[in-house]
């Protein structure tokens, strides 16, 4: 039982990473935290459902919805968030969840608040490995996860345009005298960002339902993941979303399943007490930028 409730957890905090990955890269590089990031994954969702009633199966819409919601972060950075950059953090915030009510309520008047969900063949099927359940469907998700992590690590570690963004998250203005378009680096990582989710949101589909607050539930989460693995830290968001995962279902098991956020808010105050950084952060790495 032990292993099925630990299987179970990585394989939720898998989808928990994949949000949280896309969360931090933004801030490492803009020094923003989207509160929208969310309401992102509430419309690739529904943009998965959409496609789904005209007959493409959701991981077949990955390449549609993926880089629709590329070309919505380009839009959003240019056109919203590049205004904010040098402004306040407190600006930003309002900036952002004035994005996050604004797609909530366009979410509301055109799906209304139904809880609405897809139906595929592939969609309860399970492996049975050495007397463990293993869901087909978030194993998928886990193991796009792993890719996806992968990918964006090779990316930003072996490509000139990775390193440009490494480089633009430690110093923006040394940066431009080097001669990076620190501009373009800033519109790319953030639809980037908006990509990664909108391939979460593909990927969760056959697994959750999508009304129009969906996205909180897992931002919230993305948020504790990010803070408990270190801002600015990609390898901390990983772990953070592994650990989260396994702990919200121990905690639905041996607990009240409502009780489950209560046991990882709790470790999450206590890890920032005994170290304000996060478990892989540095001191003063929430200046510095991605690691």
């Amino acid at each position: 039982m032990l292993v099925q409730i630990f299987v179970n957890g990585l394989l939720v905090g898998g989808i928990y990473a994949m949000v949280a990955l896309g969360l931090n890269l933004v801030f490492g590089v803009l020094r923003i935290i989207n509160f929208a990031h969310g309401h992102f994954l509430m419309l690739g969702m529904y943009a998965a459902l959409t496609l789904w009633r005209y007959g493409l199966d959701p991981y077949v819409s990955i390449l549609i919805v993926v880089p629709a919601l590329f070309l919505f972060g380009a839009l959003c950075e240019r056109w919203l968030i590049r205004y904010t950059l040098a402004a306040p953090a407190h600006v930003k915030i309002f900036v952002t969840l004035g994005l996050a009510i604004a797609m909530e309520n366009l979410a509301l008047l055109v799906f209304k608040a139904d809880y609405l969900s897809v139906k595929v063949p592939y969609q309860t099927s399970v492996w049975q490995v050495m007397g463990v359940s293993v869901s087909v469907t978030r194993t998928v998700a886990f193991a796009a996860m792993l890719a996806t992590s992968a990918a964006l690590f090779l990316f930003l570690g072996r490509t000139d345009f990775g390193r440009a963004i490494r480089a633009t998250a430690q110093d923006r203005a040394t940066a431009r005298l080097m001669g990076i378009n620190v501009d373009r680096v800033q519109l790319i990582t953030f639809a980037i960002g908006s990509a990664i989710v909108g391939l979460a949101a593909c990927l969760m589909m056959p697994i959750y339902a999508v009304y129009p607050t969906v996205g909180v539930e897992f931002v919230t989460a993305a948020f504790v993941i990010v803070v408990l693995g270190g801002l600015g830290s990609l390898h901390g968001a990983l772990f953070g979303g592994l650990l989260i995962g396994v702990i919200e279902q121990a905690s639905a098991y041996f607990m009240d399943s409502a009780l489950r956020q209560l046991v990882y808010f709790l470790l999450f105050m206590v890890v920032l007490a005994v170290r304000p950084a996060g478990l892989f952060g540095q001191r003063g790495a929430e200046e510095i930028g991605l690691k």
